[in-house]
């Protein structure tokens, strides 16, 4: 094989090498930020439910009472639970629908506007989170998480 081409796999080979190493730093990152964002939002809301059920009856949010209380329940439980990487990918889930709401509710324009004017979709306010849950339902919650530690731990049976 030609010497140029050979040094040339070994090189991407070795870049491929660096980027792995990085993934399950990455995704601790994202989950501690993440999780603790979500959690403080949560807790807030949490304080102030007031407040949030008169947002959440401005946007038209049916029982907004009772969804103030169960979003801000879930904002501050699965937030924890994503930051600890416990549960992941269902906490992933469960965020996922919560921010998909979020654009339903609180910024349908923007939802609306995903193909015609992207620039509006990315700028909304729940798109990063959405975009960081979205993260950890897809690839899990890496190596440092109680999700894996668990696993080594207590694999699942063999069928």
């Amino acid at each position: 094989m030609n010497p140029a081409i050979t040094q040339i796999r070994s090189l991407y080979a070795f870049a491929v090498r660096i980027a792995s190493s990085l993934e399950s730093p990455f995704l601790l990152f994202i989950r501690l930020y993440w999780g603790w964002q979500l959690a403080t939002n949560g807790w807030a809301k949490l304080h102030n439910l007031s407040r949030v059920t008169d947002y959440f009856t401005s946007l038209g949010v049916p029982a907004p009472g009772p969804t103030a209380a169960f979003v801000s329940s879930v904002e501050l439980v699965f937030g924890i639970l994503l930051a600890i990487g416990l549960l992941s990918r269902f906490a992933g889930l469960v965020l996922t629908i919560d921010m998909a709401n979020a654009y339903v509710f609180g910024d349908r324009p923007a939802l609306l506007s995903i193909l015609s004017d992207p620039d509006k979709f990315t700028a909304a306010t729940p798109y990063t989170t959405l975009c960081a849950v979205l993260v950890i339902l897809i690839f899990g919650p890496g190596k440092y998480a109680l999700d894996t530690y668990l696993l080594r731990r207590y694999p699942y049976p063999k069928l």
